[in-house]
């Protein structure tokens, strides 16, 4: 695990100069990889080019050391992920006479490539962003995995391209401070944050999930290229049986791939369906006691630690609970946003930054339960959704409106406590006559239209959900495995992943997360949609796969997820920042947003109505802006 970044000019530069600049890079990145680090320089008449990486030493220690080189030293690879079927592909190349220096799963990659090139990226079982340059066809490849886990982000400008696993880096080399880019901005503030390929910034991008860019250091022209065509959405005849049977085999061997290291390991343990499953797995291929972390909040109506020692005891790990208070995630909050690089309101990073620092202090490498919501259907939304198409169906347009205007004053809440008042509101305001049900329901920030009351016109985008649509081929999302999808590419590789990657890495630890495998994902997309979500129970095969394992109806317990008071905060200890970002002179001057309705807005979740998910979207944007932009 650690972080990668290069460039490539158009000019033939100096050594000095070319590592001068990618230790630059490096030096930023060093939370990503505190072990160990590497550059590789080239320069000849038709450019330059410079790879670096930053190493956090998780397998084959002592020679794992990057860049690694093709044997006459012509191709060449930095790497960060973990490629979880490694010893799987080093023995059919073994066995096709290929020789390795080294035990490492880079190595791998590399003579893979050497072998059968760019088709074999799709051979890769793993999370994973790599560069390789192959000085026989004078070209850069640089690939990032299936699901998104690993960060790749990419820009060109004048006659340099730059790339790396974080965009502070890449702004780096930047030189000037790029603009705002209206489809970033506009995803930003509809999502709370901004999926691929988009960024914050004009002309910065990230690299798509399950793709790799082609750079031609001759002509420098560049190419995007897909790795691998996903297998179509084809419900089959499969036996409920043999369903679970399946669910739980596939659901061990992930587990067990991804447990391997050379430095200790342990798991995040929450207490819900997810992590019980995935600690209870580790904890059964183990001889030994396992170590499993989790934290308590000192406010009762957030804290279900209860379930984690429960799960904790059942297994006999060795268990690790740190209790939190609202002190200690506001403490963190300035280190952890600015860590992003770009706006991200997903407040539960606050708590998964401090389970992470925890748990870095005593191992090196944590499993993770994310990514099973969306494999096996788990979130409430995914019901909202099937509510949607019912309702519509029943209650006429007209009707509708009266109830919810009549609804959402009976429901309006004056706290930050999201019990089910919250969440029936969220569902009364997301039913939708037109199609859009689904991407209004995902649109935790800003709603439907309300956003073009808040961006001044020149900054706002009526339909930035277009170029969803149109890479899904899913307009009107109707069912499961619609639903799914659109999760896949813009909740999971925007949020989530992003979310978990980057807290993670700011403490120098390693999350896997065995839920995000090929196998299951393409086996869960042909189960008969009952098998996943049977009346009001969600993830019901992964439940049934192993409920013999837990107590009775313990997986059926519902779980509240990392809720953090931000609304809370933002009445009280973050008022007075909340004021300064939305001073009349600051909004003025940033020439973005509608002041009055700002105004408005603010003031009136200071008095006591809940506008949390839009007020700490802005919070968020604007400590991004006073740190990046101002």
């Amino acid at each position: 695990m650690c972080g990668i970044n290069g460039f490539i000019t158009s000019k033939q530069e100096p050594e000095k100069q070319l590592i001068s600049n990618i230790s630059l890079m490096n030096d930023l990145i060093i939370h990503r990889g505190p072990d160990d680090d590497g550059v590789f320089t080239y320069s000849d008449t038709n450019g330059s080019v410079a790879l670096g990486m930053r190493r956090l030493s998780i397998i084959d220690l002592s020679s794992g050391k990057q860049p690694i080189y093709s044997d006459d030293k012509k191709i060449v690879i930095i790497f960060n992920g973990e490629i979880y079927n490694y010893k799987i592909l080093r023995k059919e190349l073994v066995h096709l006479g290929v020789t390795f220096k080294t035990h490492s799963d880079t190595e791998v990659i590399l003579k893979l490539y050497e072998n059968q090139g760019t088709t074999s990226f799709k051979k890769l079982d793993g999370m994973f962003a790599f560069s390789i340059f192959d000085k026989n066809l004078n070209k850069v490849f640089i690939a990032r995995d299936f699901f998104g886990e690993k960060p790749l982000y990419y820009t060109t400008k004048n006659d340099i391209f730059i790339w790396g696993s974080e965009l502070k880096s890449i702004l780096k080399l930047n030189i000037t401070v790029p603009e705002i880019d209206k489809m970033g901005l506009n995803l930003f503030f509809k999502l709370t944050y901004i999926p691929a390929p988009f960024t914050i910034y004009k002309n910065i991008h990230k690299l798509k999930p399950n793709h790799f860019i082609t750079y031609d250091c001759t002509t420098h022209t560049h190419t995007i290229n897909l790795i691998e065509e996903e297998k179509p959405f084809e419900t089959k005849n499969i036996s409920y049986e043999s369903a679970k049977k399946s669910v739980k085999q596939l659901v061990q061997e992930s587990v067990e791939s991804r447990s391997v290291s050379d430095v200790p390991i342990g798991t995040f343990l929450s207490g819900g369906v997810d992590s019980s499953i995935v600690s209870l797995c580790l904890a059964q291929m183990n001889a030994s006691k396992i170590n499993t972390f989790s934290i308590g909040f000192e406010k009762k109506s957030f804290d279900e630690s209860d379930k984690a020692r429960t799960v904790a005891k059942l297994i006999n790990s060795e268990h690790h609970e740190f209790i939190v208070s609202e002190k200690n995630l506001e403490e963190n909050i300035y280190e952890i946003l600015n860590n992003f690089d770009e706006p991200f309101a997903d407040s539960s990073s606050l708590p998964t930054y401090l389970v992470a620092n925890k748990t870095s202090q005593h191992v090196k490498v944590a499993l993770t339960g994310d990514g099973g919501d969306e494999v096996f259907g788990g979130y409430n939304k995914y019901y909202m959704g099937a509510i949607n198409q019912k309702y519509t169906k029943i209650v006429p347009q007209e009707i509708h409106k009266v109830l919810s205007q009549s609804l959402n004053t009976l429901l309006n809440t004056k706290d930050d406590n999201r019990g089910k008042r919250f969440r029936a509101k969220r569902l009364i305001n997301a039913i939708d006559y037109s199609g859009n049900h689904y991407w209004d329901i995902i649109s935790l920030g800003f709603a439907a239209n309300s956003l073009s009351e808040y961006l001044l016109p020149e900054f706002y985008i009526e339909n930035p959900f277009d170029y969803y649509k149109n890479v899904t081929g899913i307009n009107s999302p109707k069912n499961l495995l619609e639903y799914r999808a659109i999760d896949k590419v813009m909740s999971l590789e925007g949020d989530m992943l992003v979310k978990v990657d980057r807290t993670s890495m700011l403490s120098s630890l390693e999350c896997r997360a065995p839920f995000l495998n090929k196998k299951i994902w393409d086996y869960t997309n042909q189960l008969p949609q009952e098998y996943l979500i049977k009346a009001w129970d969600k993830k019901h095969i992964l439940k049934a796969a192993f409920k013999d394992k837990f107590p009775k109806d313990f997986l059926d317990k519902s779980k509240a997820g990392f809720g953090v008071p931000v609304g809370d905060w933002l009445r009280n200890t973050l008022k007075q920042d909340l004021l300064s970002y939305s001073s009349k002179e600051l909004i003025n001057k940033q020439h973005l947003f509608n002041y009055e309705s700002i105004k408005s807005l603010i003031t009136d979740h200071l008095n006591g109505n809940d506008h949390t998910f839009k007020v700490w979207s802005f919070y968020c944007f604007q400590k991004w802006y006073m740190k990046n932009l101002n």
